[in-house]
Protein backbone atom coordinates (compact mmCIF):
# COMPACT_ATOMS: atom_id res chain seq x y z
CA UNK A 1 0.00 0.00 0.00
CA UNK A 2 1.73 3.41 -1.14
CA UNK A 3 1.31 6.12 2.20
CA UNK A 4 0.65 9.85 2.02
CA UNK A 5 3.52 11.00 3.40
CA UNK A 6 2.44 12.80 7.20
CA UNK A 7 2.82 16.18 6.35
CA UNK A 8 0.15 15.72 2.90
CA UNK A 9 -2.00 14.18 5.41
CA UNK A 10 -1.78 16.85 7.55
CA UNK A 11 -2.48 19.84 4.80
CA UNK A 12 -5.44 17.52 3.89
CA UNK A 13 -6.83 18.14 7.17
CA UNK A 14 -6.70 21.25 7.09
CA UNK A 15 -8.14 21.72 3.57
CA UNK A 16 -10.93 19.81 4.45
CA UNK A 17 -11.75 23.17 7.17
CA UNK A 18 -10.73 25.73 4.58
CA UNK A 19 -13.34 23.63 2.29
CA UNK A 20 -16.30 23.37 5.26
CA UNK A 21 -15.83 26.87 5.36
CA UNK A 22 -15.93 27.90 1.11
CA UNK A 23 -18.47 30.76 0.22
CA UNK A 24 -18.56 31.99 4.02
CA UNK A 25 -15.98 34.45 5.69
CA UNK A 26 -14.63 32.64 9.04
CA UNK A 27 -15.98 34.30 12.02
CA UNK A 28 -14.73 34.82 15.34
CA UNK A 29 -15.85 34.08 18.84
CA UNK A 30 -16.11 37.78 19.98
CA UNK A 31 -18.25 38.57 16.40
CA UNK A 32 -20.61 35.57 16.95
CA UNK A 33 -21.61 36.71 20.74
CA UNK A 34 -21.82 40.45 19.34
CA UNK A 35 -24.54 38.85 16.75
CA UNK A 36 -26.17 36.25 19.28
CA UNK A 37 -26.50 39.34 21.68
CA UNK A 38 -28.59 41.28 19.21
CA UNK A 39 -30.67 38.69 18.13
CA UNK A 40 -31.09 35.58 21.01
CA UNK A 41 -34.79 36.11 22.19
CA UNK A 42 -33.84 34.59 25.58
CA UNK A 43 -31.56 37.50 25.97
CA UNK A 44 -33.22 40.12 24.62
CA UNK A 45 -36.73 38.78 26.91
CA UNK A 46 -34.23 39.22 30.04
CA UNK A 47 -32.60 42.40 29.40
CA UNK A 48 -36.42 44.10 28.45
CA UNK A 49 -37.27 42.25 32.19
CA UNK A 50 -34.75 44.64 33.62
CA UNK A 51 -36.05 47.11 31.88
CA UNK A 52 -39.58 46.60 33.17
CA UNK A 53 -37.90 46.23 36.79
CA UNK A 54 -36.38 50.12 36.67
CA UNK A 55 -39.85 51.38 35.82
CA UNK A 56 -41.63 49.36 38.96
CA UNK A 57 -39.21 50.70 40.91
CA UNK A 58 -39.91 54.23 39.92
CA UNK A 59 -43.20 53.81 40.43
CA UNK A 60 -42.99 52.54 43.93
CA UNK A 61 -40.58 55.96 44.18
CA UNK A 62 -43.33 57.93 44.21
CA UNK A 63 -45.08 56.74 47.44
CA UNK A 64 -42.49 58.79 49.39
CA UNK A 65 -43.12 62.13 47.07
CA UNK A 66 -46.45 64.68 47.30
CA UNK A 67 -49.18 64.12 44.92
CA UNK A 68 -51.51 66.54 43.77
CA UNK A 69 -54.85 65.88 42.03
CA UNK A 70 -57.55 68.27 40.43
CA UNK A 71 -61.74 68.03 41.09
CA UNK A 72 -64.10 69.57 39.02
CA UNK A 73 -67.80 69.51 39.20
CA UNK A 74 -71.25 71.02 37.13
CA UNK A 75 -74.55 71.55 38.40
CA UNK A 76 -78.10 72.53 37.88
CA UNK A 77 -80.03 72.67 40.72
CA UNK A 78 -83.79 73.66 40.60
CA UNK A 79 -85.68 74.47 44.51
CA UNK A 80 -89.67 75.04 44.93
CA UNK A 81 -89.69 76.24 48.71
CA UNK A 82 -93.52 76.49 49.89
CA UNK A 83 -94.31 80.24 50.65
CA UNK A 84 -91.00 81.65 49.65
CA UNK A 85 -91.01 80.46 45.81
CA UNK A 86 -89.17 78.59 43.66
CA UNK A 87 -86.02 78.52 41.40
CA UNK A 88 -83.32 77.39 39.96
CA UNK A 89 -79.38 77.65 40.62
CA UNK A 90 -76.59 76.71 37.74
CA UNK A 91 -72.74 75.91 40.29
CA UNK A 92 -69.18 75.24 38.66
CA UNK A 93 -66.80 74.06 40.79
CA UNK A 94 -63.13 72.90 41.05
CA UNK A 95 -60.54 71.91 43.79
CA UNK A 96 -56.89 71.51 43.63
CA UNK A 97 -55.91 69.40 46.32
CA UNK A 98 -52.60 67.66 47.65
CA UNK A 99 -50.38 65.56 49.97
CA UNK A 100 -47.18 64.86 51.13
CA UNK A 101 -46.28 62.23 53.46
CA UNK A 102 -44.88 63.02 56.77
CA UNK A 103 -44.49 59.49 58.21
CA UNK A 104 -45.38 56.38 56.58
CA UNK A 105 -43.08 53.19 57.95
CA UNK A 106 -45.05 50.49 54.79
CA UNK A 107 -44.30 52.98 52.24
CA UNK A 108 -40.59 53.18 53.17
CA UNK A 109 -40.54 49.65 53.54
CA UNK A 110 -42.29 49.13 49.78
CA UNK A 111 -39.73 51.53 47.88
CA UNK A 112 -36.43 49.68 49.88
CA UNK A 113 -38.37 46.65 48.35
CA UNK A 114 -38.58 47.80 44.79
CA UNK A 115 -34.92 49.06 45.24
CA UNK A 116 -34.12 45.50 46.48
CA UNK A 117 -35.90 44.01 43.58
CA UNK A 118 -34.03 46.17 40.97
CA UNK A 119 -30.64 45.04 42.02
CA UNK A 120 -32.33 41.30 41.64
CA UNK A 121 -33.62 41.94 38.25
CA UNK A 122 -30.32 43.22 37.43
CA UNK A 123 -28.76 39.49 38.82
CA UNK A 124 -30.83 37.69 36.99
CA UNK A 125 -29.91 40.04 33.57
CA UNK A 126 -26.53 39.08 34.34
CA UNK A 127 -27.36 35.38 35.12
CA UNK A 128 -29.07 35.71 31.16
CA UNK A 129 -25.55 37.34 29.60
CA UNK A 130 -23.41 34.28 31.30
CA UNK A 131 -25.88 32.13 29.91
CA UNK A 132 -25.63 33.28 26.61
CA UNK A 133 -21.86 33.68 26.45
CA UNK A 134 -21.94 29.97 27.25
CA UNK A 135 -23.87 29.10 24.85
CA UNK A 136 -22.39 30.16 21.90
CA UNK A 137 -19.31 28.80 23.09
CA UNK A 138 -20.59 25.71 23.20
CA UNK A 139 -22.06 25.90 19.85
CA UNK A 140 -18.83 27.69 18.27
CA UNK A 141 -16.65 24.77 19.46
CA UNK A 142 -19.43 22.19 19.13
CA UNK A 143 -19.16 22.84 15.56
CA UNK A 144 -14.84 22.83 15.82
CA UNK A 145 -15.24 19.51 17.04
CA UNK A 146 -17.36 18.23 14.92
CA UNK A 147 -15.00 19.30 11.73
CA UNK A 148 -12.57 18.01 12.91
CA UNK A 149 -14.09 14.60 13.50
CA UNK A 150 -15.35 14.48 9.96
CA UNK A 151 -11.87 15.19 8.84
CA UNK A 152 -10.53 12.65 10.81
CA UNK A 153 -13.41 10.01 9.44
CA UNK A 154 -12.25 11.00 6.05
CA UNK A 155 -8.51 11.02 6.62
CA UNK A 156 -9.24 7.68 8.19
CA UNK A 157 -11.57 6.26 5.40
CA UNK A 158 -8.88 7.56 2.53
CA UNK A 159 -6.31 5.38 4.03
CA UNK A 160 -8.38 2.14 4.79
CA UNK A 161 -9.69 2.99 0.55
CA UNK A 162 -6.11 2.52 -0.04
CA UNK A 163 -5.88 -0.40 2.07
CA UNK A 164 -8.56 -2.39 0.01
CA UNK A 165 -7.56 -1.11 -3.26
CA UNK A 166 -3.93 -3.10 -2.21
CA UNK A 167 -5.75 -5.86 -1.03
CA UNK A 168 -7.85 -6.76 -4.15
CA UNK A 169 -4.36 -6.38 -6.44
CA UNK A 170 -2.77 -8.65 -3.95
CA UNK A 171 -5.59 -10.93 -4.12
CA UNK A 172 -6.06 -10.56 -8.04
CA UNK A 173 -1.78 -11.68 -8.57
CA UNK A 174 -2.23 -14.50 -5.54
CA UNK A 175 0.01 -12.87 -2.88
CA UNK A 176 -3.05 -12.42 -0.21
CA UNK A 177 -6.34 -14.17 0.44
CA UNK A 178 -10.13 -13.17 0.00
CA UNK A 179 -10.09 -12.79 3.81
CA UNK A 180 -7.57 -9.64 4.02
CA UNK A 181 -10.20 -8.34 1.23
CA UNK A 182 -12.76 -8.78 3.33
CA UNK A 183 -11.67 -7.32 6.08
CA UNK A 184 -10.79 -4.60 3.96
CA UNK A 185 -14.42 -4.49 2.69
CA UNK A 186 -15.52 -4.29 6.31
CA UNK A 187 -13.67 -1.73 7.20
CA UNK A 188 -14.20 0.47 4.25
CA UNK A 189 -18.32 0.09 4.46
CA UNK A 190 -17.48 0.93 8.26
CA UNK A 191 -15.69 3.62 7.87
CA UNK A 192 -18.32 5.29 5.01
CA UNK A 193 -21.49 4.70 7.58
CA UNK A 194 -18.84 6.86 10.38
CA UNK A 195 -18.17 9.10 7.83
CA UNK A 196 -22.39 10.12 7.02
CA UNK A 197 -22.70 9.69 10.72
CA UNK A 198 -20.05 12.61 10.77
CA UNK A 199 -21.35 15.04 8.58
CA UNK A 200 -24.76 15.11 9.89
CA UNK A 201 -23.53 15.60 12.94
CA UNK A 202 -21.45 18.76 11.59
CA UNK A 203 -24.48 19.66 9.72
CA UNK A 204 -26.41 19.81 12.73
CA UNK A 205 -23.67 21.53 14.76
CA UNK A 206 -23.90 24.10 12.20
CA UNK A 207 -27.85 24.48 11.78
CA UNK A 208 -27.58 25.04 15.86
CA UNK A 209 -25.25 28.20 15.44
CA UNK A 210 -26.99 29.52 12.96
CA UNK A 211 -29.69 29.78 14.97
CA UNK A 212 -28.10 31.79 17.95
CA UNK A 213 -25.96 33.82 15.94
CA UNK A 214 -28.89 34.80 13.44
CA UNK A 215 -26.90 34.18 10.40
CA UNK A 216 -26.46 31.44 7.76
CA UNK A 217 -23.41 29.77 7.03
CA UNK A 218 -21.65 30.64 9.83
CA UNK A 219 -18.09 28.94 9.75
CA UNK A 220 -16.19 29.84 13.35
CA UNK A 221 -12.25 29.92 13.15
CA UNK A 222 -10.18 27.00 14.95
CA UNK A 223 -7.56 27.83 17.16
CA UNK A 224 -4.53 29.84 16.65
CA UNK A 225 -1.88 27.21 16.36
CA UNK A 226 0.70 26.45 18.25
CA UNK A 227 -2.03 26.43 20.75
CA UNK A 228 -1.22 27.99 24.26
CA UNK A 229 -3.91 27.14 26.52
CA UNK A 230 -4.09 30.07 29.47
CA UNK A 231 -3.27 28.41 32.95
CA UNK A 232 -5.79 28.28 35.64
CA UNK A 233 -5.68 31.27 37.77
CA UNK A 234 -6.81 31.38 40.48
CA UNK A 235 -5.32 27.82 41.49
CA UNK A 236 -6.74 27.02 44.45
CA UNK A 237 -10.68 25.64 44.35
CA UNK A 238 -11.24 27.50 47.56
CA UNK A 239 -10.38 31.00 46.53
CA UNK A 240 -12.90 30.33 43.14
CA UNK A 241 -15.38 29.47 45.99
CA UNK A 242 -15.00 32.40 48.03
CA UNK A 243 -15.41 35.03 45.26
CA UNK A 244 -18.12 32.81 43.99
CA UNK A 245 -19.66 33.37 47.34
CA UNK A 246 -19.67 37.39 46.90
CA UNK A 247 -20.20 37.25 42.76
CA UNK A 248 -22.10 34.78 42.17
CA UNK A 249 -26.16 36.03 41.16
CA UNK A 250 -27.88 33.31 42.36
CA UNK A 251 -26.15 34.20 45.52
CA UNK A 252 -27.07 37.79 45.32
CA UNK A 253 -30.15 36.95 43.61
CA UNK A 254 -31.17 34.66 47.52
CA UNK A 255 -29.34 37.25 49.37
CA UNK A 256 -31.83 40.12 48.13
CA UNK A 257 -34.42 37.78 48.74
CA UNK A 258 -33.65 38.12 52.19
CA UNK A 259 -33.39 41.67 52.50
CA UNK A 260 -37.31 41.73 51.21
CA UNK A 261 -38.36 39.37 53.33
CA UNK A 262 -37.23 41.26 56.10
CA UNK A 263 -38.90 44.75 54.58
CA UNK A 264 -41.86 42.63 54.29
CA UNK A 265 -41.81 42.15 58.15
CA UNK A 266 -41.13 45.60 58.47
CA UNK A 267 -43.88 46.25 56.00
CA UNK A 268 -46.36 44.37 58.46
CA UNK A 269 -44.96 45.90 61.69
CA UNK A 270 -45.96 49.10 60.55
CA UNK A 271 -49.38 48.04 60.20
CA UNK A 272 -49.51 48.91 64.13
CA UNK A 273 -48.23 52.66 63.85
CA UNK A 274 -50.23 55.50 62.69
CA UNK A 275 -49.27 57.29 59.19
CA UNK A 276 -49.23 61.22 59.12
CA UNK A 277 -49.57 63.40 55.63
CA UNK A 278 -50.04 67.04 55.39
CA UNK A 279 -52.65 67.74 53.54
CA UNK A 280 -53.86 70.63 51.25
CA UNK A 281 -56.36 71.79 48.72
CA UNK A 282 -57.91 75.37 47.33
CA UNK A 283 -61.33 75.32 45.44
CA UNK A 284 -63.40 77.76 43.86
CA UNK A 285 -66.87 77.37 43.42
CA UNK A 286 -69.76 79.91 40.81
CA UNK A 287 -72.73 79.83 41.58
CA UNK A 288 -76.09 81.91 39.16
CA UNK A 289 -79.57 81.32 38.63
CA UNK A 290 -82.15 82.73 40.80
CA UNK A 291 -82.92 80.24 43.37
CA UNK A 292 -83.75 81.24 46.96
CA UNK A 293 -81.46 79.45 49.13
CA UNK A 294 -78.40 80.15 46.99
CA UNK A 295 -75.86 83.52 47.21
CA UNK A 296 -74.96 84.21 43.13
CA UNK A 297 -71.39 84.94 42.48
CA UNK A 298 -67.76 83.13 43.50
CA UNK A 299 -66.91 81.03 46.71
CA UNK A 300 -63.47 80.48 47.73
CA UNK A 301 -62.14 78.07 49.43
CA UNK A 302 -58.63 76.65 51.01
CA UNK A 303 -57.30 74.45 53.61
CA UNK A 304 -54.29 73.40 54.83
CA UNK A 305 -53.60 70.92 57.78
CA UNK A 306 -52.12 67.59 59.27
CA UNK A 307 -53.94 64.23 59.04
CA UNK A 308 -53.45 61.18 60.99
CA UNK A 309 -54.79 57.94 60.56
CA UNK A 310 -53.98 55.11 63.20
CA UNK A 311 -55.99 51.67 63.07
CA UNK A 312 -56.50 50.78 66.56
CA UNK A 313 -57.96 47.50 66.51
CA UNK A 314 -58.09 45.19 63.33
CA UNK A 315 -59.26 41.79 64.51
CA UNK A 316 -55.89 40.27 65.24
CA UNK A 317 -54.83 41.06 60.91
CA UNK A 318 -52.29 42.89 61.50
CA UNK A 319 -50.34 40.44 64.60
CA UNK A 320 -50.90 37.73 62.18
CA UNK A 321 -49.77 39.13 59.53
CA UNK A 322 -46.35 39.52 61.04
CA UNK A 323 -45.98 35.84 62.31
CA UNK A 324 -46.38 35.15 58.64
CA UNK A 325 -43.98 37.45 57.39
CA UNK A 326 -41.27 36.00 60.27
CA UNK A 327 -42.24 32.46 58.88
CA UNK A 328 -41.13 33.52 55.27
CA UNK A 329 -37.97 35.75 56.64
CA UNK A 330 -36.74 32.85 57.60
CA UNK A 331 -37.38 30.82 54.63
CA UNK A 332 -35.51 33.31 52.44
CA UNK A 333 -32.56 32.45 55.22
CA UNK A 334 -32.84 28.73 54.41
CA UNK A 335 -32.96 29.95 50.84
CA UNK A 336 -30.10 31.51 50.79
CA UNK A 337 -27.94 29.10 52.58
CA UNK A 338 -28.92 26.58 49.70
CA UNK A 339 -27.77 28.97 47.23
CA UNK A 340 -24.34 29.13 48.87
CA UNK A 341 -23.97 25.76 49.52
CA UNK A 342 -25.29 24.50 45.43
CA UNK A 343 -23.11 27.62 44.33
CA UNK A 344 -19.68 26.27 46.30
CA UNK A 345 -20.41 22.84 44.84
CA UNK A 346 -21.21 23.80 41.41
CA UNK A 347 -17.84 25.80 41.46
CA UNK A 348 -15.72 23.14 43.16
CA UNK A 349 -16.90 20.59 40.03
CA UNK A 350 -16.24 23.13 37.76
CA UNK A 351 -12.55 23.62 38.71
CA UNK A 352 -11.23 20.18 39.31
CA UNK A 353 -12.82 19.25 35.90
CA UNK A 354 -10.91 22.24 33.97
CA UNK A 355 -7.61 20.89 36.26
CA UNK A 356 -8.79 16.93 35.09
CA UNK A 357 -9.00 18.28 31.13
CA UNK A 358 -5.87 20.42 31.44
CA UNK A 359 -4.16 17.26 32.63
CA UNK A 360 -6.20 15.20 29.91
CA UNK A 361 -4.19 17.71 27.25
CA UNK A 362 -0.75 16.96 28.28
CA UNK A 363 -1.16 13.40 27.98
CA UNK A 364 -2.91 13.42 24.94
CA UNK A 365 -0.02 15.76 23.65
CA UNK A 366 2.62 12.98 24.69
CA UNK A 367 0.16 10.37 22.71
CA UNK A 368 0.26 12.49 19.70
CA UNK A 369 4.22 12.40 19.64
CA UNK A 370 4.03 9.03 20.63
CA UNK A 371 1.66 8.03 17.70
CA UNK A 372 3.64 10.02 14.81
CA UNK A 373 6.82 8.14 16.52
CA UNK A 374 4.68 4.61 16.58
CA UNK A 375 3.62 5.63 12.87
CA UNK A 376 6.87 6.23 11.19
CA UNK A 377 8.60 3.41 12.75
CA UNK A 378 5.78 0.98 11.38
CA UNK A 379 6.01 2.42 7.87
CA UNK A 380 9.63 2.00 8.07
CA UNK A 381 8.87 -1.75 9.49
CA UNK A 382 6.23 -1.66 5.97
CA UNK A 383 9.21 -0.86 4.13
CA UNK A 384 11.44 -3.73 5.05
CA UNK A 385 9.07 -6.35 5.21
CA UNK A 386 8.68 -6.47 9.21
CA UNK A 387 5.22 -5.12 8.81
CA UNK A 388 2.07 -5.40 7.15
CA UNK A 389 0.04 -2.49 5.37
CA UNK A 390 -2.57 -3.52 8.35
CA UNK A 391 -0.22 -2.62 11.15
CA UNK A 392 0.40 0.79 9.50
CA UNK A 393 -3.24 1.69 8.73
CA UNK A 394 -3.68 0.99 12.81
CA UNK A 395 -0.77 2.79 13.33
CA UNK A 396 -2.63 6.15 11.28
CA UNK A 397 -5.82 5.78 12.43
CA UNK A 398 -4.51 5.78 16.17
CA UNK A 399 -2.88 9.56 14.91
CA UNK A 400 -5.71 10.71 13.51
CA UNK A 401 -7.63 9.73 16.25
CA UNK A 402 -5.34 10.79 18.87
CA UNK A 403 -5.17 14.40 16.90
CA UNK A 404 -8.98 14.65 17.23
CA UNK A 405 -8.94 13.69 20.93
CA UNK A 406 -6.47 16.27 21.64
CA UNK A 407 -8.27 18.75 19.67
CA UNK A 408 -11.78 18.14 21.66
CA UNK A 409 -9.36 18.26 24.72
CA UNK A 410 -8.59 21.81 23.59
CA UNK A 411 -11.83 23.22 23.12
CA UNK A 412 -13.43 21.36 25.96
CA UNK A 413 -10.86 23.47 28.19
CA UNK A 414 -11.58 26.68 27.03
CA UNK A 415 -15.07 26.09 27.34
CA UNK A 416 -15.27 24.73 31.09
CA UNK A 417 -12.69 27.73 31.55
CA UNK A 418 -16.03 29.61 30.86
CA UNK A 419 -18.62 27.36 32.66
CA UNK A 420 -16.36 28.17 35.65
CA UNK A 421 -16.27 31.30 35.57
CA UNK A 422 -19.93 31.27 35.38
CA UNK A 423 -20.21 28.96 38.15
CA UNK A 424 -18.40 31.47 40.42
CA UNK A 425 -20.21 34.50 39.11
CA UNK A 426 -17.41 35.87 37.37
CA UNK A 427 -18.11 35.62 33.58
CA UNK A 428 -18.59 38.63 31.60
CA UNK A 429 -17.95 39.82 27.92
CA UNK A 430 -14.48 40.48 28.69
CA UNK A 431 -14.06 36.88 28.97
CA UNK A 432 -15.05 36.40 25.21
CA UNK A 433 -12.60 38.51 24.44
CA UNK A 434 -9.89 36.86 26.44
CA UNK A 435 -11.19 33.82 24.97
CA UNK A 436 -11.38 35.59 21.37
CA UNK A 437 -7.50 36.26 21.44
CA UNK A 438 -6.94 32.52 21.57
CA UNK A 439 -8.46 31.84 17.69
CA UNK A 440 -6.80 32.37 14.48
CA UNK A 441 -6.83 35.47 12.93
Amino acid sequence: MRLMPLPLRLAALVAFGLAASAGASAQSLQELYDAARAYDATYLAARSLYTSAEYKAAQAEALLRPSAAVAANATATQVDVPRLGSGDTNAIGATVSGRYPLFNKANVATVDQARKSLVSAKSDLETAEQDLIVRVAQAYFDVLASQDSLATTQASKKAITEQLASAKRNFEVGTATITDTREAQARFDLATAQEIAAENDLRTKRIALDQLVGRTNVAPRPLAVPVVLPPLQPASAEEWVTAADQQHPGVQRARIGLDVAQLETQKARAGELPTVDAVASVGATRNSGSSVSSVPGITKNGTIGVQLNWTLYSGGSVQNRIRETLALEDKARNDLEAARRSVAQGTRSAFFGVQSLQAQVKALEAAESSSKLALEATQLGYRVGVRVNLDVLNAQTQLFQTQRDLAKARYDVVLNGLKLRQASGQLSPGDVDAVNRLVAK
